[in-house]
């Protein structure tokens, strides 16, 4: 019997539900331990940013006795106080740094718990401590938005749960949690989480780096990117750890190449909440938004906890008619068998709809039809009508992990997952030069003009496995396991009449394919001293792929064996790629809080399904996978106000392979694929991050970094695709930067956090950068630019019913700016005035792009340049209720 996605979820769903109806009963003898006619008092510990204190210390006191209890707070801010008899009490909360918080006249009754929860405010200077034992009593980190752990021994920001929740807006995706990061650049031309955003850092585009939920790496089949519209939203998402480095041996997924994005889901809260909540905001975005966290339940020894949310969002875009439509529902659930193994399932369902075109802008569409315009109208007889481009993608991730403390110090984690991703696109595709569609040619073999629409279809489903062994000793940590997955792919593209929706006999491409990831690794950290470790590790990264092709009009292979001249229906291949990937690192204590550590590690990327889109798919030797070998130092000083970290690196890429469209509607190649071998790069520079507690609640953020990624061999370029002979076969010389590397970024965020109120302004500029278009190297500049960001919250703390209620403004684009923020480069270039459609324009993009030799005279009206959406604000108000309050 075979899974459909929608059959995986529901069996998904069903067996983290059931899990709690396989625990074993528990024993009469455990309620025999409660003290007869006592209670339980529990509850949690915060600071003024909705922060979990973990250093925190509760002592109870009775009013009338002498009876009195003192309990710390574990790692998650929880404390818990047993048998405390019915009576008047009063609960005192301490924690360097912070003022005590008191309640008083608390009552407690027999045989029924109570819980309470604390928000210390910040201490006087008197109160607080100089030096940060540990960096653990550190104000300074426990404000900051983002922030580098002292035991990093790589270059790393964990971007924090106040962040997510009160310093985003309540639409972003996943890639728009990591905007602010040293070094990074997040793009969305539609709005805030209203579209595909993308995701670069230190020169590495979207399919360099990793991105991974709760360990277990998500991706595409046919290139290592992602899709952040699709999967994962911040209702899902507790927090972020940015690895910007290849990581260690230990570091899954299929492209530790530049970095890892790794993507943690939510903590579960001890306390029951339900919360239900309304968002509206400017391009008409709604969205509803309800969740309920259980708390700890499951009779005295409260073993199950359970986390629900479910979304409705929807929007009309920034852009003109790009419409989108998300519902999404996620479901968290864990029971602890014992003091020692903790059980989690997870699922997470998205269905989403949009109507975003395949296609982009033209800058001298843009220029005559406002910033907002993307190809798109209500006139059904024209190429961009815009109900001729569609999305239709759902979605489902499911997980079940067993984490387990074993006998003589040895641990086990295990996650099982699978996960499909299914997009259903229509898309129209513009004749050559822009001219409408003609329905007495549309879904003829008309070079250029045919197809009129592309039906396409992307499919996968994978299943596979993380498993992580680890035995921790007097010398140190040993660590060994393997990531394995297996995924099948169904993709087409087919030519299409959009007015009768009938689609050709034959596709521009058509294939399926299989594909094998194994990454078996080990390694040791070995504790030199108190102050000293240093781990070394080795990966076996090993990846195959099996492809079936089908006959197609000549897009991709063909109907024909291009050497026997015999037709075929289909043509197979089978391939495997593998790397050996060494990592070293160290990392040494100066003090408790100040560490300095080095690194040198390997990263690989495998070439893409597209290598076999040639004619006949008749490859000879395939391209080697893409290596990487970084070389990394820093250091992280968190004082009581003050937190300070560094890093310098060096990156060298090697062999890589890719592949892009000749987009340029005049060019005799217009649509046809360029096929490129590039030329091995280094990138090296410094980041810096910083934050300051002012006092009174105020906090300074500031980082930025300074770089040069340049390009250090040759490249030769070829289209179409397999051939020699045509225009495009180039070479560039060393020297030149690699596309989409900025020369530096900066960030700036000024904080106020306390008494409820999380307030905050922030401002991101990412400086300037080359341009390229395949073959053609450093075609032109794009100038820097700056997006400032401001938000309001107000949340209701301190243990009443309505806790967690919440006031949140979000304004997006504050200074509403409309750079540009990358660009595909076209075909001609313009003078500094136009004439389009009978009217004269005055360029306004000239002495604004700096243009490389070959490229000068003005820029070109073809180029589709991403530019900033215009301001948006969003206003939400969510409705907290706690029963057990």
């Amino acid at each position: 019997m075979s899974l459909t996605p929608r059959r995986t979820c529901t069996l998904a769903l069903t067996a983290i539900l059931s899990l709690p109806f396989f625990a074993p009963i528990q024993s009469r003898s455990l309620f025999a331990q409660t003290v007869s006619g006592s209670s339980t008092v529990t509850g949690t510990v915060a600071d003024p940013g909705g922060n979990m204190l973990d250093t925190a210390t509760v002592l109870l006191k009775s009013d009338s006795s002498n009876f009195s209890r003192k309990a710390n707070a574990d790692s998650a801010g929880r404390f818990s106080i047993s048998d405390v008899p019915a009576g008047l009490y009063t609960v005192s909360v301490s924690a360097p740094g912070f003022s005590i918080a008191v309640q008083q006249g608390v009552r407690i009754v027999a045989n029924q718990p109570k819980n309470l929860t604390f928000s210390l405010s910040l201490g006087n200077f008197s109160q607080q401590v100089t030096v940060d034992a540990g960096g653990t009593t550190s104000i300074a980190a426990k404000l900051a938005p983002m922030d580098a752990p002292l035991d990093e021994r790589s270059a790393r920001t964990e971007v924090n749960t106040t962040f997510i929740q009160n310093y985003t807006a309540p639409t972003a995706d996943f890639g728009e949690l990591v905007a602010l990061v040293p070094g990074t650049e997040t793009t969305n031309s539609n709005g805030v989480g209203l579209g595909q955003s993308t995701t670069n850092f230190r020169g590495f585009i979207d399919g360099d780096y990793d991105i991974d939920f709760d360990g277990i790496p998500f991706y595409d089949t046919n290139t290592p990117s992602h899709h952040s519209w699709a999967f994962f939203p911040s209702q899902w998402i507790g927090g972020v750890d940015f690895d910007r480095s290849p990581g260690t041996a230990s570091t899954i997924g299929p492209t530790p190449f530049g970095g890892s994005i790794h993507l943690l889901s939510k903590q579960m809260p001890s306390e029951r909440n339900i919360r239900g909540g309304f968002s509206y905001g400017s391009f008409n975005t709604v969205l509803f938004d309800g969740s309920f966290n259980s708390g700890d339940f499951g009779g005295a020894s409260k073993k199950s906890n359970l986390f629900v949310d479910v979304h409705h969002m929807s929007s009309d875009g920034y852009q003109t008619f790009n419409y989108q439509t998300r519902n999404a529902g996620s479901l968290k659930y864990q029971y602890r068998l014992s003091d020692k193994t903790v059980l989690t399932g997870f699922s997470g369902v998205i269905w989403l709809d949009a109507n975003s075109p395949n296609l982009s802008s033209t800058r001298a569409q843009i220029l005559a039809l406002g910033d907002n315009y993307l190809l798109q109208n209500t006139d059904t007889t024209q190429a961009n009508y815009y109900k001729y481009n569609h999305y239709h993608v759902p979605t489902d991730f499911e997980y079940v992990g067993v984490n387990s403390q074993l006998a003589h110090s040895w641990s086990l984690d295990f996650k099982p997952y699978t996960y499909n991703y299914d997009n259903s696109q229509y898309y129209a595709k513009q004749p050559k030069g822009g001219a409408p569609i003609n329905p007495t040619v549309c879904g003829t073999p008309v070079k250029k003009i045919s197809p009129c629409a592309v039906d396409k279809y992307n499919s996968y489903r994978k299943y596979g496995e993380t498993l992580a062994v680890s035995q921790t000793s007097s010398h140190g940590i040993f660590r060994t396991g393997i990531w394995y997955e297996w995924a099948a792919t169904n993709r087409h593209q087919i030519p299409s009449n959009p007015f009768t929706l009938k689609d050709d006999v034959l596709p521009n491409f058509s294939e399926k394919f299989w594909t094998n990831s194994y990454q078996p690794y080990g390694e040791y950290e070995w504790l030199a001293t108190k102050k000293l470790s240093v781990t070394a590790g080795l990966k076996f990264a090993f990846y195959t792929m099996d492809l079936t092709q089908y006959a197609d009009n000549g897009g991709k292979i063909g109907s024909t064996n291009p050497i026997t001249g015999v037709p075929f229906t289909s043509v197979s291949n089978s391939v495997n790629y593998h790397s050996w990937l060494p990592s070293l690192d160290a990392n040494y204590r100066i003090k408790p809080n100040w560490s300095v550590y080095g690194q040198g590690s390997t990263g690989s990327v495998v070439p893409p399904s597209s290598v076999y889109d040639v004619a006949g798919a008749l490859v000879g030797t395939p391209p080697k996978p893409q290596t990487s070998t970084t070389y990394q130092t820093g250091t992280v000083l968190k004082l009581q106000r003050v937190t300070f970290d560094a890093d310098f690196y060096h990156t060298r890429f090697q062999n890589g392979y890719s592949s892009s469209t000749d987009n340029d509607p005049n060019s005799a190649l217009f649509g046809e694929s360029i096929q490129y071998i590039s030329p091995s790069s280094i990138t090296l520079g410094g980041e810096f991050e910083t934050s300051v507690a002012l006092g009174h609640g105020l906090s300074l953020y500031l980082n930025g970094t300074r770089g040069k990624a340049t390009y250090v061999g040759t490249l030769t370029a070829y289209s179409p695709s397999g051939t020699t002979n045509n225009p495009l076969a180039v070479k560039a010389p060393s020297g030149l930067w690699v596309a989409q590397a900025p020369s530096d970024t900066e960030a700036e965020g000024v904080t106020y956090q306390d008494k409820g109120w999380n307030v905050g302004i922030f401002n991101k500029r990412v400086g300037s950068k080359w341009e390229d278009n395949g073959a053609y190297h450093n075609q032109l500049r794009d100038d820097p630019y700056n997006v400032s960001n401001a938000y309001i919250n107000y949340t209701i703390r301190g243990g009443s019913h309505f806790d967690q209620t919440k006031i949140r403004l979000s304004v997006n684009n504050l200074m509403n700016s409309h750079n540009i923020t990358s660009v595909t480069p076209g075909g001609a270039l313009v003078p500094a005035t136009f004439t389009s459609g009978g009217l004269t324009y005055t360029n306004p993009f000239v002495g604004t792009t700096t243009s490389s030799p070959g490229y000068t005279g003005g820029v070109n009206l073809a180029d589709n340049p991403n530019l900033l959406p215009g301001r948006s604000i969003i206003l939400s108000v969510t409705f907290g209720f706690s029963p057990g309050r």
